[in-house]
């Protein structure tokens, strides 16, 4: 079994559908049950073994490095320790950075081969070692976590654990999207261009066209975070049995 030590945390975007809280905090320093979404990632991924994490911020960074700043030990301008030899670096890729641009950054600011990718505003009950297997087994450039879809979300055809066609955000239908938790190969980097560019559009449309696109299927708890019903659906989640024995296997 695999385990990766690194994950980049998407955190720049200015959350403009959920503007009750943005205007003052980057969305993944909402708070759900007191502690950012942020965190709680970084917690289903340090419960694998993951003990690197580098924030792609962009919007209000200033805000994650004052949270951190107060709470934990500063080792370096944007760089903090935390509990468990955790270390936590916020990476400043620019105010209007595509994710495509940010996830740049965050590759040349790392050594690491394979590592994880994730939104800052989504929370699942995933198996991250199996994810892992599962890139490894498929041997492919990119593997995305693929969900059960809210309607409001986009669609994925899957065939053979291959992503043939990679629709982000169109009219969603009854199967597959794009839950936003990869595992990435650093080759990925002759694939973003342009920082102008999101990677969810010509990046990874070529890359599923290419077919190094692979779709480890997730059907447990996962919740997005863009409405204030969205995150009193998983602050319910978060303190139920089903998620404290996730967090405690």
């Amino acid at each position: 079994m695999v385990r990766l030590k690194t994950a980049l945390i998407l955190a720049g975007g200015k959350g403009t559908r959920f503007k009750e809280k943005t205007l003052e905090i980057p969305k993944p320093m909402i708070e759900a049950n007191g502690k950012p979404l942020m965190s709680h990632i970084m917690d289903i991924y340090n419960k694998y073994g993951v003990s690197n994490f580098v924030v792609l911020a962009g919007y209000k960074n200033e805000e994650i490095s004052k949270y951190y700043s107060t709470k934990y030990v500063q080792k370096d301008e944007n760089i903090f320790s935390l509990p468990n030899s955790v270390t936590v670096t916020v990476l400043d890729t620019g105010l209007e950075t595509m994710t495509g641009g940010r996830l740049r950054q965050g590759i040349e600011s790392i050594d690491d081969q394979d590592f994880y990718l994730t939104y800052g505003d989504g929370i699942g009950t995933i198996e991250i070692d199996e994810l892992t297997d599962f890139y490894y087994r498929n041997n492919s450039l990119v593997t995305l976590t693929a969900m059960r879809p809210p309607a409001r979300f986009g669609s994925l055809e899957i065939d053979e654990n291959l992503v043939i066609k990679f629709g982000e955000k169109d009219n969603s239908n009854e199967g597959w999207i794009n839950g936003g938790v990869f595992v990435v190969n650093r080759g990925v980097l002759e694939y973003l261009i342009d920082d102008d560019e999101p990677f969810e559009k010509t990046p990874l449309e070529t890359i599923a066209k290419q077919k190094f696109l692979s779709a480890y299927k997730h059907n447990g708890f996962w919740q997005p975070v863009d409405t204030i019903r969205e995150l009193e659906i998983l602050e319910n989640q978060l303190n139920s049995v089903e998620w404290k024995n996730y967090l405690s296997k």
